[in-house]
Formats: structure tokens, C-alpha cells, sequence
């Protein structure tokens, strides 16, 4: 007959129980191995499938402790069939089924226009209502020195602003410089107009356009890629209707927005 031998290690020499994470599509992990971080879009028998934020797809096995999950380990698993609710944001950060909207703070985001307000609603919407952030547009940056002034930003109402094609030695720039301070923040992004800042690969064209100097930007582009002069139903049709998370959107783009995310809420400014 076989003995009973009992577990005589101590509970602190034992490994800490490693938590299974459904590997639902959209969740964001890190492999432990090679370090590639993505968001999982296919779960197969024994296979996981990642697409980090510049499009790379990678297969990986579903090992035990094979992964990152903001920065703990665990093991994915694949999902159980039935209804799922999302476990990310469109901007990747963690859902959080029925929280509710934040009181509004003091601080605000300004961003240059409509289209540029619609995007950063459509992707960091519900990071901002959980915050408590307030986005609102300028309709160009030529006031923005009395804005701020009107504004008036402080330790309790930090204001960041999102400017489009903000290169140095610009006009733009020129303003930039001008309102800065402790309490307000303005960043930019390098494209002539926020419709630039969506990935053309998400919009299933090769590229944007090239514009001649002096044309009107946004109908120059519909008329080189054959789509309706109505800029206002392009928008909402064939660009901002195909966005369906940060992976839509240029790097360049998306740090911008999570810079002055970050600094209307930081402690200071809260």
C-alpha cells in the first residue's frame, strides 16, 4: 500500500498561485519571453494571437505563467463560449463595467476643431468620463492667448491643449510658446489636419495624399482619393466611422492625447 507523505514545505518556499486571465480579444499583454505587447485578437486550441499597436501580428503558445498583465504574471487561457464584455477601452485601458461619470473637474483639454473633439471622444471617451475631463474645440488657434487668459489655469484647473500640425518655427508654434506655463500644457501633433492622424491601412487607402500648397487640404483630398467633396459626411463615413480604437491612430497622435490626459488629472490638478 502506498504511504501518505504530507507537503512539508513551508508556505513561504511555495510559488505564488498564478492567476488564469481569459484571453479575451482586446485585452493587452505583454509575452514574457520576447517582451512584445499587444492587444489579443484570436484565441485558438493551444494559440494565442497579439497585434501590438503598429499592426504586427504574433502567434504564441498558451503556456503557464507565459505572460504580462500590467505587469503581474499569468497564464491565459482560452475564453469560454458566450457573451463577453469588453475588458479594454477603444484606448486600451481597462473597462470598467457600469462606473459611473466623474463630476466634471476644473480642468479642461482643448482641442483645435469639431473633428479633432469627435476622435478623442471616440477613443478616450470613457477615460475621460471616468476622470471627469471635459474636452472642448477652438476652432483654430489664433485666440488661444485669450482663451488661456480667460481660462486662467491653476493648481486646481490645469488646462492642456491639442494643437494640429505644430512644427517648430510655425505660427502655431509661435502661440504655443506664448501661453505655456506650470498650469497650462499645449502639444501637437505633425499632421496637417487630425484626419492625417488615422492610419491609412484603417481606412483601406495606401496613403494620404499630397496636397498642393495653397489648396484647401481637406477637399484636395477627397478629390485625389475620389470621395464626395461634403468633407463633413466624409468625415463621419469614411474616416471617423472606421476608428474603432487607438490602433486606428498614429503613434504620434495618440501620445499627444495621453500626455495632456495625464496632466489635467495629475494631482496637482485634480
Amino acid at each position: 500500500m502506498r504511504q501518505y507523505s504530507p507537503d512539508l514545505t513551508p508556505p513561504w518556499k511555495k510559488p505564488k498561485p498564478v492567476p488564469e486571465v481569459p484571453a479575451e480579444p482586446g485585452l493587452v499583454v505583454e509575452e514574457a519571453g520576447t517582451g512584445f505587447c499587444g492587444a489579443v485578437i484570436r484565441c485558438e486550441a493551444g494559440t494565442v494571437t497579439l497585434e501590438d499597436r503598429f499592426g504586427k501580428h504574433r502567434v504564441f503558445p498558451l503556456e503557464p505563467r507565459g505572460f504580462l498583465l500590467e505587469g503581474r504574471v499569468v497564464t491565459l487561457v482560452r475564453p469560454s463560449a458566450g457573451p463577453v464584455r469588453p475588458t479594454r477601452t477603444a484606448s486600451g485601458s481597462v473597462a470598467v463595467p457600469g462606473a459611473r461619470a466623474r463630476v466634471a473637474r476644473a480642468g479642461r483639454i482643448y482641442v483645435e476643431g469639431r473633428h479633432d473633439a469627435e476622435l478623442v471622444e471616440k477613443v478616450w471617451g470613457d477615460d475621460l468620463r471616468i476622470e471627469g475631463v471635459v474636452v472642448e474645440y477652438l476652432e483654430g488657434v489664433d485666440d488661444l492667448p485669450a482663451i488661456v487668459a480667460e481660462f486662467a489655469p491653476g493648481p486646481d484647473a490645469r488646462l492642456g491643449v491639442l494643437v494640429d500640425h505644430l512644427i517648430p518655427g510655425t505660427k502655431e508654434w509661435r502661440i504655443a510658446e506664448s501661453v505655456t506655463s506650470e498650469h497650462a500644457l499645449v502639444v501637437g501633433h505633425p499632421y496637417v489636419d487630425v484626419w492625417e492622424a488615422v492610419k491609412p491601412s484603417s481606412l483601406g487607402i495606401e496613403a494620404w495624399p499630397r496636397v498642393p500648397r495653397g489648396q484647401d487640404w481637406k477637399t484636395g483630398v477627397c478629390r485625389a482619393l475620389g470621395w464626395p467633396e461634403n468633407t463633413g459626411e466624409v468625415w463621419q463615413r469614411r474616416i471617423l466611422g472606421r476608428v474603432r480604437s487607438y490602433k486606428d491612430l498614429e503613434p504620434a497622435l495618440l501620445g499627444r492625447v495621453e500626455e495632456l490626459i495625464d496632466f489635467v488629472t495629475d494631482s496637482g490638478g485634480a
